[in-house]
């Protein structure tokens, strides 16, 4: 195997985030996260690092990383914890959207604003009464000579309150036939006429923050639309949620793998009948399942993500790793939570944590239920 067909190419820089998790995320992870506090001195960190430029390429000032290898350490980062990829999740596919589909202007002036961490933030899709059939979206935005107004409101989103620049998506034709014709992304950064009203309270996902935002006569220069185009807002989001779907499948390879962790470690440990737990049969068949469920779901991440690189449409792959893969942690969190019994109940370990994380992934990007629909949708398109 030449460089070139390596399957990783960046192991150094996963090492150092792995020590970096290890010294400055784990002593304090469930002290931020019991108390719900943005974890700012990590994320200062994670920017100093590059870590918001992770797949933007070097010519803008990113860290320029394949998929496979952002996978990687989307995975590491979940691992250790999930909020924190959440960090960068919806900043990068925002990047990739520019990166995409940006005119050459909208690629120089947003993209090393991007990487450097200069500009940070997500996408801001979901609304109160929409959330997965983003074509019911109803904050429109109208044209007023060079800029655009915009009213409406958006709900969910994270880095909504310490970011400054989303991917907004609106309705430049709120007529148009089919809906998608009317629909159109736009890069707006925080300014008068756009509030976060608040922060909503969740069960788990705690530490990043998810909010409310509204936009009341929101001023945004026409130069902000992204590809410069209307109407091709529903694509281009469609296309980086390719890529958040796969960061979605990864962090649920992180969470599934720290499940099995924890798991091993206790099972090694604690005794009954006079002998470790994992000695027990009953325990070795959990463990088993557990880990077969990493390994699958770490194997469709990665064929997702090859699909990404080589830039093949990847909508198939990626909504099967995201299903699988957030699917082995919400089951591997529950089976880790049985095996410690009692003190997977308790807040003292992150156990618990585990198993309050792992249902947003089988939520967000897409809930499973539409990862099943599009997954069946492409194998009938692929049929001769």
């Amino acid at each position: 195997m030449n460089a070139s067909e390596a399957p990783y190419e960046d192991d150094a820089l996963i090492t150092a985030v792995e020590r970096f998790l290890t010294r400055e995320v784990r002593p304090v992870a469930i002290r931020l996260e019991q108390a719900d506090e943005y974890p700012e001195a990590i994320v200062e960190q994670m920017r100093e690092m590059g870590l918001f430029g992770a797949i933007i390429p070097e010519s803008y000032g990113g860290l320029g990383l394949k998929v496979r290898t952002y996978a990687r350490l989307i995975e590491a980062i979940a691992a250790e914890w999930m909020s924190l990829s959440g960090v960068i999740n919806s900043h990068l596919i925002m990047a990739a959207a520019v990166l995409r589909y940006g005119t050459d202007a909208q690629r120089d002036e947003f993209l090393p604003r991007l990487a450097c961490g200069e500009l940070r933030g997500g996408i801001a899709l979901t609304e109160p009464d929409c959330g997965s059939d983003l074509q019911a979206i109803r904050t429109v935005a109208r044209r007023d000579g060079e800029d655009y107004l915009v009213n409406g409101a958006k709900t969910w989103i994270t880095n909504g309150l310490h970011g400054n620049c989303f991917a907004l998506l609106v309705k430049t034709d709120p007529q148009a036939d089919p809906r998608h014709r009317g629909m159109s992304l736009f890069l707006a950064e925080k300014g008068p006429g756009f509030s976060v009203p608040r922060k909503l309270p969740k069960l788990g996902y705690r530490g990043v923050d998810t909010v409310e935002m509204r936009f009341e006569d929101y001023r945004i220069p026409a130069s902000r639309l992204i590809g410069g185009v209307e109407g091709r807002g529903l694509q281009q989001i469609l296309g980086g949620l390719e890529l958040g779907r796969i960061n979605v499948a990864a962090r649920g390879v992180g969470v599934a793998r720290s499940a099995l962790e924890e798991a091993l470690s206790y099972a090694g440990q604690r005794k009954t009948f006079g002998k470790p737990i994992g000695e027990h049969q009953a325990i070795q068949i959990k463990l088993a399942d557990m880990a077969t469920r990493v390994e699958a779901a770490r194997l469709l991440v990665e064929s997702a993500a090859r699909a990404y690189d080589e830039g093949r449409r990847c909508d198939l792959e990626s909504g099967m790793a995201k299903l699988f893969a957030t699917e082995a942690a919400m089951e591997n969190s529950a089976e880790c939570l049985r095996i410690h019994g009692a003190y997977g109940y308790s807040r003292e370990a992150r156990i618990e944590r585990l198993y309050r994380d792992a249902p947003l992934l089988a939520i967000g990007e897409g809930t499973n239920e539409l990862q099943r629909i599009i997954i069946a949708r492409r194998l009938f398109e692929a049929r001769p």
